[in-house]
């Protein structure tokens, strides 16, 4: 079954307050230069790397870059932007959250979420995953993903999401699936004003 990019153009935005506060919008990604991208890769820390990547690589690869940001299509590669208000273009960026289909498993997919390291804790990871389960790619009803073993408030933040199923791999990781509910708007995830206070 052949799906049409999505424009973004006039696409949604959702503000939202953080937990300390801050005053944000979520929308949907919009490209940016690639040397804008690798200077955010190199701001994060190597723990935030590892969380995110499972690996603590020093620079932004070209496999990176195709995946990350050639592959969104906003149908099944679908990636939403935190961003300060009002967004200034790149260094307003406060996080990053994709959900990407599995093309050998249609209604499973990957789900990921970077925030910068000096937003840590403010409750912006579950700002931006619970915009994404309702903009996630149609169909999908599974989220299958890899963490490291060791991260919590990965594992905390897709405990939400549904019922969670967590096994352990033989890499100091784990994957784990999440059966999500039949549509976005019975998503069991807290809403977003009442979650940013736990988290």
């Amino acid at each position: 079954m052949s799906r049409q990019k999505r424009s973004w153009r006039g696409a949604m935005k959702e503000r939202v307050q953080l937990r300390d506060g801050t005053k944000a919008v979520i929308h949907p990604y919009v490209p940016v230069s690639r040397e804008a991208i690798e200077e955010a890769y190199a701001e994060l820390s190597e723990e935030t790397r590892f969380d995110r990547f499972l690996t603590a690589a020093p620079y932004f690869t070209d496999e990176m870059y195709q995946h990350l940001v050639e592959d969104i299509d906003g149908v099944d590669h679908i990636a939403l932007v935190l961003a300060l208000k009002p967004d200034k273009g790149p260094d307003s960026i406060i996080g990053v959250a994709r959900i990407v289909r599995y093309p050998e498993a249609p209604t499973d997919a990957d789900v990921a979420v970077t925030i910068r390291d000096e937003w840590h804790g403010v409750g912006a990871a579950t700002a931006l995953l619970e915009v994404l389960m309702r903009q996630r790619p149609e169909g999908v009803t599974r989220i299958v993903t890899v963490v490291a073993a060791d991260n919590e408030a990965s594992l905390a933040m897709l405990r939400r999401l549904g019922d969670t199923h967590v096994t352990p791999t033989d890499h100091e990781t784990l994957e784990v699936v999440v059966d999500l509910p039949e549509s976005p708007e019975q998503n069991s995830a807290p809403s977003v004003k009442a979650d940013l206070d736990n988290t």
